[in-house]
């Protein structure tokens, strides 16, 4: 896919008035009934959906959400815009959408810059109204290449060459916690041997309206403290795809070429005692003088 990801709330509202658009909302249902986007239907799985990268796996991912974006109305005619609470309040979620739909080949898709609150704070209307969808046919064309398996990802690190990016929070990289959900959500904690860090936040910048990502210089600048380049083949991943969704974005954003992810993450690298994992502090501490 090629062309821009994210869409501001002014271009999105024109956008609405000119083609036919679907909005995905991933907010819990509750948020979304007390007020929404007009038009927008609830596509809460898109953030709740936990996937492995098995061959069954997969293939309950593509048929899952093939389903749940049909059921929306998405035919492969319409402009599908996707958005969270604000770019940092759902764990990346609208950029997990981004992601799930560029797999399922969907050929029209874009990212709400800043997400609800930034649609609110631009004085632009909301309702609590909840439509009823139109099914469609949705079209799939999966495509492999955004996403990584389980055995790809093993590949990858024995392969110098390609940057394993860790995007987690600073606790579940120092193996303190084993996810965003409790410390001890999965069996094991750590990292994928190799890996470096650049926790997710770090794509993005405080605004009087909520986070947004930052320019295209600062992203780079930001990955090559990593060894991260125009021209490096990377993978990223979290925990369940979501933060690593927002980091891809971000990237693709700034012209990063070769990025894939790692969406089964932590949740499924941990839960295989036969694969290895780097605990604790992840360099050595500095040496004191004498």
């Amino acid at each position: 896919m090629s062309g821009k990801v994210l869409i501001s709330p002014s271009e999105l509202s024109d956008l609405m008035k000119a083609e036919p658009v679907v909005l995905i909302d991933t907010r819990d249902p509750a948020i979304y009934a007390e007020a929404h986007i007009l038009g927008a239907v609830d596509v809460r799985e898109v953030f709740t959906y936990l996937a492995n990268s098995t061959p069954e796996g997969m293939a309950a991912l593509r048929d899952t959400f093939a389903a749940a974006f049909g059921k929306a109305g998405l035919s492969g005619a319409e402009t599908a815009v996707i958005y969270e609470q604000s770019m940092s309040a759902g764990f990346g979620q609208s950029c997990r959408g981004y992601v799930l739909l560029r797999y399922l080949g969907y050929p029209k898709i874009r990212v709400l810059h800043g997400g609800y609150a930034a649609w609110v704070a631009a004085g632009l209307p909301s309702t609590a109204t909840v439509p009823t969808p139109v099914a469609k046919a949705f079209p799939i064309n999966t495509r492999m290449g955004i996403l990584v398996d389980l055995e790809t990802m093993k590949a990858a690190v024995k392969d110098p060459r390609i940057v394993k990016l860790d995007v987690r929070d600073v606790d579940e990289w120092i193996a303190e916690s084993s996810s965003p959900y409790g410390k001890d959500f999965c069996p094991r904690k750590g990292r994928i041997p190799g890996a470096v860090w650049i926790e997710w936040y770090r794509m993005m910048k405080p605004t009087p309206t909520g986070p947004m990502f930052k320019s295209r210089a600062e992203i780079l600048a930001e990955c090559a403290t990593v060894g991260i380049t125009s021209e490096t083949p990377a993978i990223v991943y979290c925990f369940k795809g979501a933060r690593a969704s927002n980091t891809f974005v971000a990237l693709e954003e700034a012209g990063i070429k070769n990025v894939g992810i790692y969406f089964g993450s932590w949740n499924e690298w941990s839960r295989d005692p036969s694969l290895p994992i780097e605990e604790g502090l992840p360099y050595p501490p500095p040496k004191l003088a004498a």
